[in-house]
C-alpha cells in the first residue's frame, strides 16, 4: 500500500501545482510530429499493396506525401497539426487523414484522443465504421452525413463524433487546397461536361472574338512600303478562350487532345486556345528560330506573357459541330501568374516596314472573361463546429431553456409552492420524469465530472470557448448550474436536473409505494461514507494531470455514461454496476448521490460561495422537533436541525413539512394554543 499512497500523494501535488506529466511522446526530437502508423496501417487505409514511400512535407500545409516511385498515391495530414482539433475532454483529438490527388478522402485513422464516450464506451470497430463514412467524399462538394449506417452508440456520441467530423473535413480541405487540388475560391469547373456545338460555345462566351477586315487593314497600313490591298475577306479573324473545362475543351478539341492538354498542366496552370483565319498568321515563322511567339502577347493587368515553344501544342482541326474552316489552331499553357478568373487580353501584333523608316503596326486584341457557366462556386464554407451545433439544435435549445426557466420560477416561488403539498409533490414527479426522459435519454443532457476535469485542464492548457460550446445542451446546463450554485447550492442540479438522480428518486418512490422497507443509515456511518465521493473527485482530477486516459477510466465510477448516455448499451460489467446502484437505491434513496458521486462532490465545493439562504428553519427545529430530519430522504439535516448545503438536493420536502399544519408539530401546537400558523 505504501507505493500506492506515495503515487496518490505525488498526483495530488501535481494537481495542486498545475503540472502535467507527459502522457506519451508524439513529437520527434526536432519538434516535427512523428507518424506513428505502420506501413501496413497506411497501406490498408489507402488500399495499396505495392511498395511505397512516405515523405514529410513542411512547406505550406504540413503533412506527408505517399508515393510509389514518381507517382503520388496520397497526401496525408494530422487533424491536430492542421486543424488543432480539440475534443470535449479539452485534449487533442488526432486523426490522420489521407486524400487522393483527385481531392477525394481515401481514409482516416483515429490516432489519439481523451474523449469520455470513446474510452471504454465505443469499440474500435464502431469508430472505424464511423471514420470510414468519409471515404470517397469529394472535397469540392458539401458533405452530407447519413446516420443510417452508423451504430447506435456512435449516434449517441454527438460531441466526439462532431469533433472527429469537423477535424477530418477541415484538415482534408486545407490539405487539398495547400496541394493545389482544389481552389479556395471560385475556379474553373474541371468536372462538368455538357455537349455543345460551335454556335453554342460562342454564344456561351467560351471564346472571345476579334476581327480585322482587309479594308480595315488597308487603312491601318497606309504608310507601309508594301501596303495591304483593300478587298473582300479578313486580314485576321481571331478566337481565344480557356479550354480547361470539359464542356469547352472536349467539345472543341476532341477527347484525346483535351485529355493530353489538361494532363500536362502544372500546378495553377491553365490551357488557352488561339484560333485564327484570314491572311495573317497569329504564329508566324520566327518562333521556329527564336522559340518565342513574338506576334502573340497575353496580358492581364501588369502581367504580360509571351508563349514559348515549350508551352505550345499544335492542333490540326476543330471537333465541335458547326466549327468554321480555320487556318491555325494553337494551344498554349498559361503560367500560374495568369488568373483564369480575371479578364485576359489576347493580342496579335502585325507589323510592316514604313516608307519613312521604322514600321507600321496593327494590334488585334480579343478580350476574354471566363463565363460564370464554366466556373465552380467556392467550396462550401465550413463554419466552426460550435456554430453549426447551435444552428442545428434550435429545438433542443428552446426545450432546455424552457425547462431551466420553469425550474428558476419554482425556486423563486418556492414559498408559494411549498404551501401546496399536492402541487409540489406531483409537480416534482413530473419535472423529474421530464429530466430523465427528455433531458437525459432524449437529449443526452447528463453532466459529468469529466466535464469538470476538461474545464480545469483547459485553464492550464489554453482556454477555448469553442471546446465547451460544441454541445449546446450541456453548455446551457452548465451555465445555469454555475449561477444556480451561487444562488441555491449544488442541489439545483443534483435534485432537479440530474437524469440519473431523477432515475434513482423515481425508482425509490415506486419502491416505497410497493412497500419496500427503507434502510435508515446511522448518522455516524452516514457522515463517514461522504468521504468516498470527495476522495473519488480529488483522485479523478489529480489523475487527469498525469494521464487523461487513466482519469477517464477512474471516472467510470460514474454510471451516467452507461445508464443515460449509452442507454445500457455496454458490456455487462458496466450494466451490472448500474443495476447494483439502482437496486441499492431502492432501499436507500439516492444511494449513489449520497456516497459515491464525484460530480456532486465537485459541485459541493463551490456551493460554499452560496450567497442566499432560501431554506428556512425555526428555532425549535432540532430541539423540540426532529421531523424534518427523519423525513429528509438524503440525510442532509443533522441532529440539531441544520441543513448541510453540501448534501441537500433542494427537494423542498422540509419546507413543505414546515408549512403544513397537518404535519409540522410546531404548527399543530400553535393551532391547539390558538396561535395560528404564524
Amino acid at each position: 500500500m505504501r507505493p500506492f499512497l506515495r503515487s496518490v500523494l505525488s498526483l495530488l501535488v501535481l494537481a495542486v501545482a498545475g503540472l502535467e506529466m507527459p502522457s506519451g511522446a508524439w513529437a520527434g526530437p526536432d519538434g516535427i510530429p512523428e507518424l506513428t502508423l505502420s506501413e501496413a496501417q497506411i497501406g490498408a487505409m489507402l488500399g495499396v499493396h505495392a511498395p511505397f514511400s512516405v515523405t514529410r512535407v513542411e512547406d505550406g500545409v504540413p503533412g506527408w506525401t505517399v508515393a510509389s516511385g514518381e507517382r503520388v498515391i496520397a497526401y496525408m495530414a494530422s487533424t491536430w497539426e492542421v486543424a488543432e482539433s480539440v475534443g470535449y475532454s479539452g485534449r487533442p483529438l488526432d486523426v490522420v487523414v489521407a486524400i487522393s490527388p483527385q481531392a477525394t478522402i481515401l481514409g482516416a485513422i483515429l490516432l489519439r484522443h481523451s474523449e469520455p464516450v470513446l474510452t471504454l464506451g465505443i469499440s474500435d470497430e464502431d469508430i472505424e465504421t464511423y471514420v470510414s463514412h468519409f471515404n470517397g467524399h469529394d472535397l469540392r462538394r458539401a458533405f452530407e452525413e447519413s446516420q443510417e449506417a452508423l451504430p447506435d452508440v456512435i449516434s449517441r456520441a454527438t460531441v466526439s463524433t462532431g469533433v472527429i467530423r469537423d477535424g477530418i473535413l477541415r484538415t482534408a480541405r486545407t490539405l487539398a487546397a495547400g496541394r493545389g487540388l482544389i481552389s479556395v475560391g471560385a475556379g474553373i469547373d474541371r468536372l462538368t461536361y455538357a455537349e455543345m456545338g460551335w454556335a453554342e460555345l460562342v454564344k456561351a462566351g467560351a471564346l472571345a472574338e476579334a476581327r480585322v477586315t482587309m479594308a480595315e487593314a488597308s487603312v491601318a497600313f497606309e504608310g507601309a512600303k508594301v501596303p495591304v490591298e483593300s478587298g473582300p475577306g479578313d486580314f485576321l479573324q481571331l478566337w481565344a478562350g480557356l479550354v480547361d473545362t470539359p464542356s469547352v475543351g472536349q467539345n472543341l478539341l476532341g477527347q484525346q487532345v483535351f485529355t493530353s492538354a489538361v494532363g500536362n498542366l502544372g500546378l495553377g496552370e491553365t490551357a488557352l486556345v488561339v484560333i485564327s483565319s484570314g491572311l495573317y498568321s497569329h504564329r508566324g515563322t520566327a518562333w521556329r528560330r527564336s522559340g518565342v511567339f513574338d506576334r502573340l502577347t497575353i496580358t492581364q493587368g501588369e502581367t504580360r506573357f509571351q508563349p514559348t515553344e515549350d508551352r505550345y501544342h499544335m492542333v490540326k482541326r476543330l471537333r465541335a459541330d458547326g466549327a468554321p474552316e480555320v487556318k491555325e489552331i494553337s494551344l498554349f499553357r498559361l503560367p500560374a501568374t495568369v488568373d483564369p478568373l480575371k479578364p485576359i487580353r489576347v493580342e496579335v501584333r502585325a507589323t510592316r516596314p514604313a516608307e519613312t523608316g521604322g514600321e507600321v503596326a496593327l494590334q488585334v486584341g480579343a478580350d476574354y472573361v471566363l463565363p460564370k457557366f464554366f466556373q465552380t462556386s467556392p467550396p462550401p464554407e465550413h463554419s466552426p463546429l460550435w456554430i453549426s451545433a447551435w444552428r442545428d439544435s434550435r429545438a433542443e435549445i428552446i426545450l432546455v431553456s424552457a425547462m431551466l426557466s420553469a425550474l428558476g420560477l419554482v425556486m423563486l416561488a418556492q414559498e408559494w409552492l411549498v404551501r401546496r403539498p399536492k402541487l409540489w409533490r406531483y409537480g416534482r414527479i413530473a419535472f423529474l420524469s421530464c429530466t430523465l426522459l427528455v433531458l437525459g435519454w432524449g437529449l443526452n443532457g447528463q453532466l459529468s465530472v469529466v466535464q469538470v476535469v476538461a474545464f480545469l485542464q483547459s485553464l492550464f492548457g489554453g482556454f477555448r470557448w469553442e471546446t465547451f460550446l460544441i454541445e449546446p445542451v450541456i453548455f446551457l446546463l452548465w451555465g445555469f448550474v454555475a449561477l444556480g450554485v451561487l444562488f441555491w447550492g449544488r442541489g439545483i442540479y443534483c435534485g432537479w436536473l440530474c437524469p440519473f438522480g431523477a432515475l434513482q428518486e423515481l425508482l425509490n418512490d415506486l419502491a416505497v409505494r410497493l412497500g419496500i422497507r427503507q434502510i435508515a443509515v446511522p448518522q455516524a456511518l452516514h457522515e463517514r461514507l461522504w468521504i468516498l465521493k470527495y476522495t473519488a473527485f480529488v483522485a479523478i482530477v489529480a489523475l487527469s494531470f498525469y494521464s487523461m486516459h487513466d482519469a477517464l477510466v477512474l471516472a467510470e465510477v460514474e454510471p451516467f455514461k452507461t445508464a443515460i448516455s449509452m442507454r445500457m448499451m455496454r458490456a455487462w460489467p458496466f450494466v451490472l454496476f448500474v443495476v447494483a446502484l439502482l437496486v441499492a437505491g431502492l432501499f436507500i434513496e439516492r444511494f449513489y448521490c449520497r456516497y459515491l458521486c464525484p460530480l456532486g462532490a465537485g459541485l459541493a465545493i463551490p456551493s460554499k460561495l452560496k450567497i442566499f439562504d432560501w431554506l428556512h428553519r425555526r428555532p425549535q427545529c432540532g430541539r423540540e422537533c426532529r421531523m424534518c430530519e427523519t423525513k429528509c430522504t438524503v440525510g442532509a439535516i443533522d441532529s440539531v436541525g441544520r441543513i448541510n448545503p453540501n448534501e441537500c438536493v433542494l427537494c423542498l420536502r422540509c419546507q413543505v413539512i414546515m408549512n403544513d399544519s397537518t404535519q409540522c408539530p410546531i404548527l399543530k401546537r400553535r393551532a391547539r394554543s390558538g396561535g395560528g400558523n404564524a
